[in-house]
């Protein structure tokens, strides 16, 4: 597997959780589990109590280089802003100056040293990454929504600490498609947060939850935001190798932001 089609998977997988609403099916320890995490957490509603974020956004790839932006985003209506000085991976590789980019009410716009883009590649770059960026800020607010479905898979030991372990799928009849993507959650025994998670992209041809996430988390407003996270694809001796890692700084919420504000 290449850095370029990893990082494809991730962000495939992102718009995957993010995108569907499906019928309701869980187990009731699989319930249990993730209403602990909303207890822990505040769920959709304590992140959406923020109104707003401004912060930082580092993605280091280790084998390409670094996008670093500013990123905004309103979270009733999930608009989304970014703003990059440096973008060395996914965004005008090999270009300088800044590059703009926003997607609000479903209308991706990107503009580079203030002049608008009209390139179809650019714009459907901006719709990928303003959609994903938003996602992975937001994604454990999100495990929960309706339609979702889970299945307990017992635990696990990682590190010394006992992990119980939860399947998340799709109903395939709601998305029309007969294979989804698979989620398997770590859950915190003692914090009830995910440390980590499995995740496949049948998509791309990775059929099975092979590919990983490590999380780390800091508590900003009663809100717990994954600040770092190390993402990693599997290695020939049988482990993994890490690929890249992303981190969240600066994180202010209620800055008062409204859709002006987001225009490029």
């Amino acid at each position: 597997m290449t850095r370029r089609n990893f990082y494809y998977f991730l962000a495939l997988a992102a718009i995957g959780l993010s995108a569907f609403s499906l019928a309701d099916h869980s187990d009731d320890k699989s319930k249990a589990l993730l209403k602990a995490l909303k207890k822990a957490n505040g769920g959709w509603s304590q992140l959406a109590s923020n109104k707003d974020v401004q912060y930082t956004y580092t993605y280091n790839d280790f084998g390409k280089g670094k996008d670093v932006s500013t990123e905004r985003y309103i979270f009733d209506g999930e608009a989304s802003w970014g703003e990059y000085n440096q973008h060395e991976v996914h965004v005008m590789p090999g270009t300088e100056g800044v590059v703009r980019q926003c997607i609000m009410n479903g209308q991706p716009k990107i503009t580079h040293n203030g002049a608008m883009v009209s390139d179809p590649e650019a714009i459907g770059g901006t719709e990928f990454l303003r959609t994903v960026n938003f996602f992975w800020f937001s994604m454990m607010y999100k495990l929960d929504d309706p339609g979702t479905s889970h299945k307990y898979m017992g635990q696990e030991e990682v590190n010394g600490t006992l992990y119980d372990k939860v399947s998340l799928t799709y109903d395939p009849v709601a998305v029309g498609k007969e294979v989804n993507d698979e989620y398997i959650l770590y859950f915190n025994p003692k914090t009830h947060l995910i440390d980590q998670f499995m995740f496949s992209v049948p998509a791309m041809g990775v059929n099975d939850p092979i590919l990983k996430m490590e999380l780390d988390y800091t508590k900003i407003n009663n809100t717990y935001i994954a600040t770092t996270r190390r993402a990693y694809a599997p290695g020939g001796d049988g482990g993994f190798t890490q690929m890249g890692e992303y981190t969240s700084e600066n994180i202010k919420f209620n800055n008062g932001f409204t859709q002006a504000d987001f225009k490029i």
